[in-house]
């Protein structure tokens, strides 16, 4: 009775020794919930989507020709700068230069547009300086150089002036507002001495306002 009993002990350790142990997978394994493989990243889901990328061009040739399919097209590089000449005449901020941004170059373009000035012939008077330098006649030369000087000096005194006016209404306009001497008076005195039609911006008040 006691042998079968060890028998039996003896048995069952023997089954217990040789059960093999639940596998156990490496340390480093992360689980992914449910789907069996990692997220892919939003990157490489775009680029997944997008396909292959194009292989480089090979020869010089195939870049040009690259280059001629990628280039905008032509009509619409001519309507895009029509529409940006148009706004830019128009006074747009979007579309002007940086020294021309701003309510207060706006009110200076006004006080400015709002009165012939004599400055507005300077581009008139150079022509009649190169002819008074080119012209072979001493007599007509000599009438045109002091012709030409006086009106050089009329217009330099008339853009002081001008540019001194300008600044006072323009700080009385805009109180808050930083608005320097030399600066104004050099705008003042470029937009005057431009003709009326060729000024960009386009003049929006007609002669004779009081802006």
């Amino acid at each position: 009775m006691v042998g079968a009993v060890r028998l039996l002990r003896r048995s069952s350790d023997t089954a217990k020794v040789d059960e093999p142990a639940p596998a156990q997978g490496p340390a480093d394994t992360v689980r992914v919930g449910g789907k069996g493989r990692p997220t892919p990243k939003r990157r490489e889901a775009e680029a997944k989507r997008r396909g292959p990328a194009p292989p480089p061009p090979r020869t010089q040739r195939e870049a040009a020709r690259l280059a001629r399919a990628n280039r905008p097209d032509k009509a619409e590089q001519r309507r895009q700068s029509a529409e940006r000449r148009e706004r830019m005449a128009a006074g747009d901020d979007k579309y002007l230069m940086p020294r021309d941004r701003g309510p207060v170059k706006a009110y200076i373009r006004d006080v400015v547009d709002s009165r012939p000035h004599l400055m507005g012939l300077f581009m008139p008077l150079a022509v009649i300086v190169v002819l008074s330098v080119v012209l072979p006649f001493p007599g007509l030369q000599q009438y045109l150089s002091l012709f030409s000087l006086i009106a050089l000096v009329t217009m330099i005194g008339e853009g002081i002036l001008l540019g001194l006016t300008t600044t006072r209404k323009a700080r009385a306009k805009f109180p808050d507002a930083q608005i320097g001497g030399l600066a104004t008076g050099w705008y003042t005195f470029t937009r005057a001495s431009q003709l009326r039609k060729l000024r960009i911006p386009k003049p929006r008040v007609q002669r004779g306002a009081n802006p």
